[in-house]
């Protein structure tokens, strides 16, 4: 009986198929796309199962579609293959956000802040990074909408249903709203904030987003971000913040 003794090749060839299958999963996880990745499993298991079975006739038909499986691959997954590539279109980090492209947006969201600092309007604006806020999103109402100010402003009146949560900012556009997101437990927070600012720490502790808040009782701007936060800033104040962040 031969034992099979790996060779360096062999070894090499296993470690960098694996680096690939992680790279793929850690894209597809971040991206969306799970459908391509169980299609892709079920296809490996498929032909495992063939190729153990000795199936000479399925093991024929598949050698006749091996010089086409790029092709049929894209037929069969289109949709999903789009969609994927729509999300890497579409993946803006806040430098996109608030770049000289986007400066009607950069404004509009600093009037609105403006205006609930000085009515006293309790806010929480969450505006996604690199990493997608999807889970998050599913709790609250997507709208996918314009930035506006009187969007945001009815958004956060406490006599509308949608003022609890927090609204999420993804590229240009008001994503979500009445989104719950995670307290901070944080004791150095826990005893010397509410829910709003807790909630902007706490999702920024786990993700690379940002966090405005606006206090209800004091009207203050804070700004979060990696679990830090600043409080009791200008609009100026959070104008050269996002400024420098985007620099």
């Amino acid at each position: 009986m031969n034992i099979f003794i790996p060779t360096f090749a062999d070894i090499l060839d296993i470690v960098i198929i694996a680096l690939i299958l992680y790279a793929s999963i850690l894209v597809l996880r971040k991206y969306g796309g799970y459908q391509i990745l169980i299609a892709l499993a079920l296809i490996f298991v498929f032909y495992v199962l063939v190729t153990l079975l000795d199936l000479k006739m399925v093991s024929s038909v598949l050698k006749v579609f091996k010089d086409y499986w790029i092709i049929l691959f894209i037929i069969l997954f289109q949709q999903e293959i789009r969609s994927l590539f729509t999300k890497f279109a579409h993946n803006k980090n806040l430098k996109f956000i608030f770049s000289s492209a986007s400066k009607s947006t950069y404004s509009l969201l600093l009037n609105a802040v403006s205006i609930m600092s000085f009515r006293k309007i309790g806010a929480l604006i969450i505006i996604e990074n690199e990493r997608k806020l999807s889970e998050f999103i599913e709790s609250g109402e997507v709208i996918d909408a314009n930035i506006s100010v009187k969007l945001l402003l009815t958004i956060f009146n406490n006599k509308t249903i949608l003022h609890d949560g927090a609204v999420v900012i993804r590229g240009n556009r008001i994503n979500a709203v009445k989104v719950v997101l995670p307290l901070s437990e944080n004791l150095e927070f826990t005893q010397k904030f509410g829910t709003r600012h807790l909630a902007a720490i706490g999702i920024t502790e786990t993700t690379d987003a940002v966090g405005i808040v606006v206090s209800e009782e004091s009207g203050k701007i804070s700004f979060v971000k990696k679990g830090e936060i600043t409080t009791d800033i200008s609009i100026d104040e959070l104008a050269q913040i996002i400024k420098d962040e985007t620099r």
